[in-house]
């Protein structure tokens, strides 16, 4: 503030400067316009030899002389001097319009004078006309406007500088307080919102923009937190059943069934490793999501034929039968073919685990988009669990059980991986009991395959 109030009072002087320039000139410009007025009316009376003594004049403050070659005076008004000329004949120029500014005593008037010459007579007796007239009013003008700015200068630049202290201070206050609140939140490292004020202008807008980024962040921090608990959780169990069995293996000794043990250890180890994969498939996904704006900016993308890949996929589980339904014509979508296999790997995998009697994988051309279901008869989802189930570590209480394998985290990252292949994955109940997954994947936009 102290630079804008600084800036202002230079303004301010500059401005007054100039003020007082353009007065002087402007009043100079009336003077100058006063005296020749009146030096070519004596001028014309001159000219018509008509000079009249003496020589009459408008006003006080003006002093009139017919001065001739050899300086001396032929004619002048009532209080102008007969003997001496107002301006030394060295300093005259017959022949041209002069302005000139002399000492009031030579004139006989207060202060500086300003005095006008204008060419008269004939060529034969040239003569010049002399028009004074004094400089004291001009100076008086000039005085009383200066001595105007010089007092109320510092009036103004203080009581602006008094307003914009208000006016500032009243702008930054809602800042300050946000600047608070702020420092309220980090103090106590816990969730809080910033005041927001009435203004309805920017710091309000900023208010508001600065309160749901505190949300969103306070939303990811819940998220993270509940997602190191079940990670911790689910990796404290493999972990404590290995444990366990080393610990009843050492104690019984000799009596130790060690093939049971090691097959028991290389489940859970399975199972621990698994987990792992997982969660580094998750991390991996949020970080090139986030790397990418979400887009899908990521390498290994290409052709893929849904019926191979569902073939191939379908062959690695004999028991149940995975059924295969296919359309006569190839279905090439456009994705990275590990990621794909993946997504169907996940949902069969599920499908088999819940089935009682068979899974189906299906595929049909809709569109722009490509059909691809996931069919079992088993017992299904309720509506009201559909959208939960793709979150991380949900399960089911008919899941929970240790040997229906998978965390939780299987859907959570089918729907990451679905997205990231510009598809999308809804749930519903089969057409004869059971669950359906289906998926809608792009069509490839050319004409490859």
């Amino acid at each position: 503030m102290a630079i804008g109030v600084l800036g202002l009072s230079v303004g301010l002087a500059l401005g007054g400067l100039m003020l007082l320039g353009v007065l002087g000139y402007v009043l100079q410009r009336s003077v100058d316009s006063e005296a020749f007025r009146t030096a070519d009316a004596v001028a014309l009376l001159a000219a018509e030899d008509a000079l009249p003594d003496p020589l009459p004049v408008a006003g006080g403050q003006l002093r009139v002389q017919v001065v001739d070659a050899q300086g001396r005076v032929r004619a002048a008004s009532i209080d102008a001097d007969r003997l001496v000329p107002m301006v030394r004949p060295e300093s005259l120029d017959p022949d041209l319009r002069q302005r000139l500014l002399v000492s009031g005593e030579r004139v006989g008037l207060a202060g500086p004078v300003r005095v006008v010459t204008v060419p008269a007579g004939s060529a034969a007796d040239p003569l010049t006309v002399l028009v004074g007239k004094s400089m004291t009013d001009v100076q008086h003008s000039t005085h009383v406007v200066r001595t105007i700015l010089l007092i109320s200068f510092p009036l103004l630049v203080a009581g602006l500088a008094g307003v914009a202290w208000r006016v500032v201070g009243a702008t930054l206050r809602p800042v300050e307080a946000l600047r608070r609140g702020a420092e309220e939140i980090t103090g106590r490292a816990g969730p809080g919102r910033l005041p927001v004020p009435a203004s309805g202008d920017e710091v309000h807008r900023l208010a508001v923009t600065l309160n749901g980024m505190l949300d969103r962040l306070e939303s990811a921090r819940d998220r993270q937190r509940a997602f190191v608990a079940d990670a911790a959780h689910e990796l404290r169990s493999p972990v404590t059943n290995i444990r366990t069995e080393l610990e009843v293996a050492r104690r019984l000794g000799d009596r130790t069934d060690w093939t049971a043990v090691t097959s028991n250890l290389l489940a859970d180890t399975e199972r621990l490793s698994r987990l792992v994969d997982d969660l580094l498939l998750l991390a991996r996904l949020e970080e090139s999501e986030a790397g990418s704006g979400g887009g899908p900016g990521r390498g290994g993308i290409g052709p893929v034929e849904l019926g191979e890949l569902l073939t191939a996929v379908a062959a690695r589980y004999p028991a149940p039968p995975v059924r295969v339904a296919l359309p006569h014509q190839p279905l090439w979508t456009v994705a990275q073919p590990d990621e794909l296999r993946r997504i169907l790997t996940n949902l069969v995998d599920n499908a088999v685990r819940h089935a009682r009697d068979e899974v189906v994988l299906a595929a049909a051309s809709e569109g722009a988009y490509h059909l691809v279901t996931v069919t079992d008869d088993g017992p299904g989802i309720p509506a009201a669990d559909r959208d939960r189930v793709f979150d991380r570590f949900t399960r089911l209480d008919d899941a929970r059980a240790r040997d229906a394998g998978g965390a939780g985290l299987g859907l959570a990252i089918v729907r990451e991986l679905v997205r990231r292949a510009g598809g999308a994955v809804t749930l519903a109940d089969a057409d004869g009991g059971g669950l359906r997954v289906s998926l809608r994947l792009p069509v490839l936009p050319t004409s490859e395959g």
